[in-house]
Order: structure tokens, then sequence, then C-alpha cells
């Protein structure tokens, strides 16, 4: 019995010390596993930290949490659209389901579950800080060309082959993106992000447990607790507003960056792809107003001729005005303060009528 047991404890331990793979898979076929491994489930424990500290309105303030500590979070994830993500926490959890077109949030300390439709834009939510997820984003239509190898490494307990990413285009804040792919599933298991002169991670997010293949679907069934209260809502937050309702149209390029492909003409701009890649959100007067006043009390802001910049890391800020009003455009991403300021000229054109941001 006590042999039994101390195989049984030892196995995983033993596992977890195998030396990482040998492989000479090149550069373009790790790019090539880690794109194909989109459809492909997991489920594990994951660990996120930032170190982007950003000044933020209220309803902006979920992005100060995400972007600047540490994130501690356990993941379901069977495909695009069907997974859960619930955020541990030093009182109990934060959980956010996608299930059928719909997703459902839900606080362990709170009464009120939250549930709204996807949108074709919406601010970044804790999902997003996986790693697979942070891949998809910030590696897409990565060129062969821009990514070296790096050496294998054991995460999670399992073999894990690394690339380096460096965009090759100058308008970019990013230095390069490491990031180590399972090496039988091709899934991100680790990925780091570094700002352009900086030694530091600005953004890493690690699994720390990891196991590949779909999860039962009672995972994803939410049972919202009695004493709770259903909030349906057809806007998920700001910048889904803004997109839908808002009078303007953006340029369909901006700092010579074209518009995503995947963007309609809406009201929200989103430029260029993967490490180059910048937000335009037209804010009405009551959410642009503090968040203009939270970054003219930040030190290292810079007064442009465009409006208060802040550079944060790798991500860019500058929030431009509206004439007779103080709405204005949120221009933000990984990009220079220079690009950020080309970005806002070219806005210019697509200015909106000011009485219709003065009142939010």
């Amino acid at each position: 019995m006590a042999l039994a047991t101390a195989l049984a404890i030892g196995t995983p331990l033993a596992l977890r010390e195998l030396p990482a793979s040998n492989t000479t898979a090149t550069a373009t076929e790790r790019l090539a596993q880690l794109h194909a491994s989109a459809a492909q489930p997991y489920s594990g424990y994951v660990e996120s930290l930032g170190t982007l500290q950003l000044p933020v309105a209220d309803e902006l303030l979920d992005l100060g949490p995400l972007f600047g500590e540490r994130t501690r979070m356990r993941v379901w994830w069977n495909d695009p659209v069907l997974w859960r993500v619930d955020r541990l926490t030093a009182t109990g959890e934060e959980d956010l389901v996608q299930s059928g077109g719909v997703t459902t949030q839900w606080a362990y300390e709170g009464t009120k579950v939250t549930k709204t439709p996807e949108a074709d834009v919406r601010l970044p939510r804790i999902s997003d800080l996986l790693p697979p997820e942070l891949a998809r984003y910030l590696l897409e239509d990565v060129q062969p060309a821009d990514a070296a190898t790096l050496p294998a490494e054991r995460i999670a307990g399992r073999s894990a082959l690394g690339l380096s990413v460096a965009p090759p285009d100058p308008r970019s804040s990013v230095d390069h993106v490491d990031v180590w792919i399972d090496e039988e599933t091709g899934v991100p298991l680790r990925l780091s992000l570094f700002a352009d002169g900086s030694s530091n991670s600005a953004l890493s997010s690690t699994f720390l447990d990891f196991s590949p293949g779909a999860s039962s679907s009672d995972v994803f069934d939410f049972s919202a607790p009695r004493e709770s209260t259903i909030e349906r809502s057809d806007v998920v937050d700001v910048a889904d507003a803004a997109n839908r309702f808002a009078p303007v149209r953006p340029p369909r390029t901006a700092a010579g960056l074209p518009l995503s492909r995947d963007t309609e003409l809406r009201g929200v701009g989103v430029y260029g792809t993967g490490l180059t890649r910048v937000l335009a959100i037209p804010l009405w007067k009551d959410v642009a107003s503090p968040l203009r006043e939270q970054l003219l009390a930040t030190p290292t802001v810079e007064q442009l001729a465009e409006g208060p910049a802040l550079s944060v890391g790798p991500l860019g800020i500058l929030l431009t005005h509206f004439t007779e009003s103080n709405g204005g455009w949120l221009i933000a991403g990984t990009v220079t303060q220079e690009t950020l300021a080309d970005v806002a000229v070219d806005l210019q054109k697509a200015q909106p009528l000011p009485s219709l941001f003065r009142e939010g």
C-alpha cells in the first residue's frame, strides 16, 4: 500500500521533471502549429501578471487590475463559443461563462448576475489574459521571418516549444513577444510581452496546470444563486456602445494603418494587426471627462497638440477633444506616441457633430 501511494504521488512530480523536447522544429513549423491549435479544447489553471498601471475612469475601472496586477484563473475551454473562466480572488471567485452566444458574469461576493450578447468590439476581459487568447490576438499575421526559435521548456509538466517574435513595423512599441506552445497540441502555454527598450515583461501569462481535451457540458451550466438578481443588457461596455451608437464613422486608414479586416465600418476603429494595433473609441462627455482628468493628473503624461498622451510599457494612450465638447477619441494601442498623434490627426476627418456628444 505504501509503495502504491508513493507511486501515485511521485509519478506526476516525475513527469514534471522530465527534460523538455530536443526537437529541431523550425520557427515556421512552430508558428503553423500554434495557429492550427485554435480549435484545440483544454482546461487548466493560469496565472497572469501585469505591470501596466493605467489611469482609468469608472466605466474603464476593470482594466486597472486586469493589466496591473496578478490574476489567477481556472479555465475550461471547449471552443470560442463554449468556455468558462473563473477568476480566483482572496474572498471567492468571479465567473465568466460563454455559451449559446451569451456571456454570463457573476461574482461570488455579489448578488447580481449579468447576461450580455457577444459584441463585435469590446474592452478586454479576464478571458483575454489566457495564453492562447493573448497569442491569438498579438501574433495575428506573424510572418516566419519575424520569428526565431527559443529553447524548449517544461511548463505545467509538459514539453513546450519556444518562439520569439519581433514586430517588423517601426510604428510598434513592442520589442518582442516570447511564447511557448505545447509540443503535443500547439496550444500556447506561456506568453510574455516586452516593451521596446525593456528587458522586463510588461505582461505575462502562464499555465500552472494544463490538460488537453474537452470538458463535460455540465461545467458550462450556470445556475444563478437563489438570492441573486439577473440583469440582461444588450450593451456589453462603453466600447460596444460607441461602436453601435456613436454618430461617427472612422476613416478607413489612420497613420497609414488600415482598418482591421474583421472590423465593420461602425463607430469604433480597430487599425493594424498583431503587434502594431490601435483601437480608437469615440467617447461621450460623461466617460471622456473623468478619464481626461485622470490622464492630466498622471505625472508622466505629455500634453500633445492632439491631447494628453501617456506611455505605459508597450501601451500608448491619447485622448483627443471634440470641439465645443468634453468628449473625444480614446486612442490606445501598441504603437509609438508619434503614431498615436498621427492617428489622432486622421481621426479629425471623422469628427462628429459636437452637440451629439455633449450629454452621456
